[in-house]
C-alpha cells in the first residue's frame, strides 16, 4: 500500500535536528522523498505498523507532528506529478 508521510520537526535545538534526520532516514529506508518533509512509502500493512510506530517513537509530540495519508493498494493512480524530479517506481527494481 502507498502511504504519504509528512512531518514537521522543530529544529530550534540540536535534539530537534537529530529527530529530523532520524525521521528522514527511517522514511528513506521504505520509500522516496518527494518534497523536503514528504515521503511516499510503499509498504505491506505489517511493515507499515512497525514503521508508523518507529516514527511516532522518534518525534517529540509537544513540538513535532506527523501526518499520514493512506493512498491504498493502487495509490500510484491517485498521484499526479508535474515538473522536475520524476518519481521512482517503488514497485520496480531500484538501481542507483
Amino acid at each position: 500500500m502507498l502511504i504519504l508521510v509528512t512531518y514537521d520537526v522543530s529544529t530550534v535545538d540540536v535534539e530537534g535536528e537529530k529527530r529530523l534526520r532520524r525521521i528522514a532516514k527511517a522514511c528513506r529506508n521504505y520509500g522516496q522523498r518527494v518534497q523536503y518533509s514528504v515521503f511516499e512509502v510503499e509498504v505491506e500493512p505489517a511493515t507499515w505498523v512497525a514503521l508508523r510506530q518507529k516514527l511516532v517513537d522518534i518525534i517529540d509530540s509537544d513540538h513535532d507532528s506527523l501526518r499520514f495519508y493512506q493512498l491504498g493498494a493502487h495509490g500510484e493512480r491517485r498521484v499526479e506529478h508535474i515538473g522536475a524530479k520524476r518519481p521512482v517506481n517503488l514497485k520496480g527494481p531500484l538501481i542507483f
